[in-house]
């Protein structure tokens, strides 16, 4: 595997275990919550105004962004990694 798939790899297995921190959060303040549901915390009072949550929402979205970023890099520029 070259060094960009591993990059991915391990952004996307990081992606997945915030993404599973996330819905723990939500799910602890409203057990019936699925993934669809806390894209859209603006519905749910509890969550809206919980700053675990919303600080659990930035992480993911942080990482969201780092990994569009990488890509967008080694797409402009793809001797950058081997």
């Amino acid at each position: 595997m070259k060094h960009k798939e591993k990059i991915y790899a391990l952004l996307e297995e990081l992606i997945e275990g915030q993404k599973k921190t996330l819905m723990n959060c939500a799910q602890s303040m409203i057990p019936h919550l699925t993934y669809d549901d806390i894209l859209q915390p603006n519905d749910y009072a509890e969550l809206e105004v919980n700053p675990l949550f919303r600080y659990e929402e930035g992480v993911l979205s942080g990482m969201k962004t780092v990994q569009t970023a990488l890509f967008a890099l080694f797409q402009e520029n793809p001797d950058i990694v081997d």
